[in-house]
Formats: C-alpha cells, structure tokens, sequence
C-alpha cells in the first residue's frame, strides 16, 4: 500500500506540472508505460516500446501527443540553415506535444542541446524522445525539461544532418511513430500508441494498473507473490 500511495504522489506531481483538458491525455499521464506496453500487446499483439538504450535525462514520467522530426544523414556546408525545419517545428508545435526527433546513425550526434530544450520548455512542450545523443545535459537539468535519447554527446549535428520533415512517419529507436500518436514515457522506458487505438489501450493499461496496485498489499500481507499470481492473474 506504501507503494501504491508514492506512487499514485508521484503521478499527481507531473500531472499538474502537464497541460490538462484531455481526459485521454490525462489517463495516460497516470498510467504505468509497462501497462501501457502490456496492453498493446494483450490486445494487438504488437511490440510498441522503444529500444532498451531509449533512456532518461533524469527521472519523469509524462504522455502527450507526438510531433515528429525526421534529419537526414549528410556531410555539408550550409551550416544551420539546412536544419532550419526542427527549429520550426518547436516553435509550430501545440503546447502539450512531445517532440519525436530522429536521426538515423545518430548516436555520436546530439540532436538537441540546451538551447532547442529550453525553446520546447517555455512553448509549452511535454518532452522529447530523441533517437540520437544529447548534450548540455547540465542547462537541461536545470530546466526539468523531460528529454529521452539513447546517450549524451558533445558534437553538434549541423552540417552533419539535414532536415528531412516534419510530421511524417518516422522509426523511432525501433518503433513507428506516426504524428499524432499517444507517447507514455516513464523510468521503464517510452511506449507509443496509435492514435485510433488510444481509448481501447488506455482502457486495458488502467485495468492492468489496478489489478497490480491491488496485489502489492496482498502480498506484503501473504508473503507469496504465487498466491498473489494465482488469485488476481497478474504478473
């Protein structure tokens, strides 16, 4: 029950630190991501977690709607100009949106710096999920913006990628993100979801969310995770 209860603390801290108004957004905000990725399979049988190396600048939890960013791998020398379109697609992002960014071989790449996270702070932005490194981790710390990537690099990637688009289908660290899917990110890792399959998805992770805060007590109170098992069918 002491879990339960961090937990469910935890969750209403970054509830409130997020835009509201949505009561899909705001059940995914609550949701556990592991939940939220049992559910998709249980119901589609679809993988729709990121790679393992998708990790946390530091510890959040938040959801929101994705506005993707595509970058294309390539040596030149226009300068910034060339990486023009992810600045606008900050700036034209809806508050409450999380920033999906990917750059292909992007690992020794930082595809955002303190600079573009503070820009998505103060647009009202939810997160960023960025399939490549990051760096000016300090200033991003101190902002408490929410960024995922799959590491920390000093390089910029101008003139070392060009923008490819906005809003389009991407790969992102090994799951298809179209623009206006559901991303739940939490410790445990980032989870997508279809937009039309949100309610359904949403429905099962919170069933799956109750049925595990129940046990925990359970268990504390029989000391056997098997009777526990046995009885609400859940692992």
């Amino acid at each position: 029950m002491k879990l339960f209860i961090a937990a469910a603390l935890i969750c209403l801290v970054v509830v409130l630190a997020q835009p509201s108004g949505d009561p899909l957004m705001e059940g995914f905000r609550l949701v556990e991501a592991a939940s939220v990725a049992d559910a998709m399979e249980q119901l589609y049988g679809q993988r729709s977690h990121m790679s393992h190396e998708m990790r946390p600048l530091f510890t959040t939890k938040f959801a929101g709607p994705a506005v993707t960013v595509l970058m294309k791998k390539g040596e030149h020398k226009d300068g910034s100009k060339a990486s023009q379109g992810m600045l606008d697609a900050i700036d034209n992002a809806p508050a409450g949106s999380v920033y999906v960014m990917v750059l292909p071989d992007g690992a020794d790449f930082a595809g955002i710096g303190g600079l573009m996270a503070t820009a998505m702070k103060y647009r009202g932005l939810t997160g960023a999920i960025i399939d490549a490194s990051i760096r000016d981790t300090p200033q991003i710390k101190r902002l408490q913006f929410p960024v995922f990537s799959r590491g920390i690099a000093p390089s910029t990637s101008i003139n070392h990628y060009r923008f490819e688009g906005v809003n389009v289908p991407v790969t992102c660290a090994g799951v298809r993100v179209n623009p206006n899917d559901i991303i739940v990110a939490d410790e445990d890792g980032v989870v997508v979801v279809p937009r039309a399959k949100a309610a359904e998805v949403l429905k099962k992770a919170q069933d799956l969310d109750d049925t595990e805060h129940k046990m925990l007590p359970f268990i504390e109170r029989f000391k056997s995770i098997k009777q526990a098992v046995e009885k609400f069918g859940r692992i």
